[in-house]
């Protein structure tokens, strides 16, 4: 039996999708990663960023996948950032820029950011008791608590999302599907018919059934399973790729 699935879309002038980072350079992959669409759903129901428990069973609840549309273009923004000088430990970055106002240092600090990038999300459930059935969560988007953003609260979301249910098809099919030409008509009327790329990306458990027609091309950890989020502490988990090319579609 296939399962249900939510679809919705996702478009930004701006997203960044947080990857590892070291030093001064904070990387954004080119597609949701799993914390950010968990973040995404909690604020549209109204979880607290403290609650610890609902943010886990969210993680926990639902299985994701991608479907990229368009990536975007990179954008690298350049920024300085003031920091205090000595080896002293800080709880926090306000005791930092507190304790000694005439002791700060300078350092160089690259954020990057994907431009007009749009994205399809399919949501389905993993649990016999999800924290939120698929309809209830069409809902919530439809009428978020909290304002949405993609990866930063900097970066809001430019359209609807537009949520759909699908039932009885492959993951796949809920993505061809999903009534596009509807959901951001301006978009997709500003582009000619050409040849596209379609990626597509999920995570493991999904049956065999479900993934007919997508068969992985790469598959590689992904360090986005939150963990806790009051200690901004994620693990891996596995996710696995394909694409394919179209031809004259919008």
């Amino acid at each position: 039996m296939m399962p249900d699935f939510l679809v919705f879309q996702l478009h930004g002038a701006l997203a960044s999708w947080g990857d590892i980072a070291v030093g001064e350079h904070r990387p954004s992959a080119g597609h949701p990663s799993k914390s950010a669409i968990t973040g995404l759903l909690a604020a549209a129901i109204g979880v607290d960023r403290q609650d610890d428990e609902s943010q886990l069973r969210l993680s926990r609840d639902y299985r994701l996948a991608v479907c990229v549309i368009e990536a975007g273009e990179l954008l690298r923004d350049y920024h300085t950032v003031q920091v205090p000088g000595g080896k002293r430990e800080y709880a926090s970055r306000s005791d930092e820029l507190m304790f000694d106002k005439q002791n700060l240092n300078t350092i160089l600090s690259q954020r990057d950011y994907r431009t007009d990038a749009l994205y399809q999300i399919a949501i389905e459930c993993c649990s016999d008791a999800p924290l939120y059935p698929l309809e209830e969560l069409r809902e919530k988007l439809l009428n978020p608590h909290f304002t949405l953003y993609l990866g930063r609260k900097s970066c809001p979301v430019s359209l609807p999302l537009f949520p759909q249910l699908s039932t009885g098809c492959s993951l796949k099919q809920a993505f061809d599907q999903y009534p596009s030409e509807k959901a951001a008509t301006w978009t997709y009327a500003l582009k000619p018919k050409q040849t596209k790329l379609r990626s597509y990306y999920w995570e493991s458990g999904f049956s065999e059934e479900t993934l007919t027609g997508l068969t992985a091309t790469m598959a590689y950890p992904r360090r986005d399973q939150v963990s806790s989020r009051q200690r901004w502490q994620f693990s891996n988990r596995d996710e696995f790729y394909c694409a394919e090319t179209r031809q004259g579609e919008l």
